[in-house]
């Protein structure tokens, strides 16, 4: 009897210790403890939106605004100014970016645009073109990973061994950092901006991205023109044909509304 009660109890322990730790796992990979002992969240946050009719501001939702506010990014600027801020997400060179830059400069526009390490590896003369005409270069990181999916480290990694190729082949430093697929959690919040960078996200964006589904100049300047609102972060990808083909009349249009483009480094909240 006292075996078998024995075999039970110990069953029983093991048990208790299994459940245990299958629970401290999910809790770790959940959480990050600081040094000052403070615990920061890493559930990922996909970025969104809701759209609103007649120009107005469109709704990011209560957490996404709250933690932007909290560490201090960038995500909708001056409720009362006619403000857009002009973004390109570019992870590669698809043969559109020059034009882009040529329509910017006829223009006397400046955007950002954020960049991986291989648009910077094979798009190098695009960069500095971008960077001695007054744009703004941002990180994209190196190899896009969603940064809640990756250790401290390799968040540490892949923003500052961009950051580092880029100071070292034209003398720039990065201060603003767009998370790859719009993917972020408090923890990635604290470390970028603990290595120095702004997290920027958006407040237009549509689906532009996907080089074989793209609907035409006239869906494309529509969409861009009708969510047109103050304090704008306009998203656009350099790779998308329709875009670098409706860039000119998009921008001479909102002129002509009343808005101003500036550059993120003008940003007002």
């Amino acid at each position: 009897m006292i075996k078998i009660f024995d075999k039970k109890l110990l069953f029983t322990i093991c048990a208790i210790v299994l459940i245990f730790l299958l629970i401290f796992t999910i809790y770790k990979e959940n959480q990050i403890v600081y040094t000052n002992g403070s615990s920061l969240s890493n559930k990922k946050i996909g970025w969104g939106i809701k759209r609103e009719k007649d120009h107005k501001r469109p709704d990011v939702g209560k957490e996404n605004a709250e933690l932007m506010e909290k560490y201090n990014g960038i995500y909708i600027g001056n409720a009362d100014k006619k403000y857009i801020y002009l973004t390109f997400d570019e992870g590669y060179e698809a043969g559109y970016t020059e034009q882009i830059l040529d329509v910017l400069k006829e223009n006397d526009v400046k955007a950002t645009f954020f960049i991986t390490a291989h648009y910077l590896n094979t798009a190098e003369e695009l960069v500095k073109r971008m960077i001695d005409e007054g744009h703004i270069v941002g990180n994209h990181t190196v190899n896009h990973k969603s940064l809640p999916d990756i250790s401290d480290e390799e968040i540490k990694d892949e923003v500052m061994k961009l950051h580092q190729s880029i100071y070292e082949k034209m003398g720039y430093e990065m201060k603003y950092i767009r998370p790859p697929k719009g993917e972020y959690s408090e923890r990635t919040l604290a470390i970028t901006k603990e290595l120095g960078y702004t997290n920027v996200m958006w407040t237009f964006g549509y689906l532009d991205y996907d080089e074989g589904k793209q609907k035409g100049t006239d869906y494309a300047k529509k969409i861009i023109l009708d969510n047109l609102h103050n304090g704008e972060i306009m998203l656009l990808h350099g790779n998308s044909k329709d875009n670098a083909n409706v860039l000119d009349s998009v921008i001479k249009e909102a002129k002509a509304e009343g808005y101003e483009f500036k550059s993120l480094d003008e940003f007002e909240r």
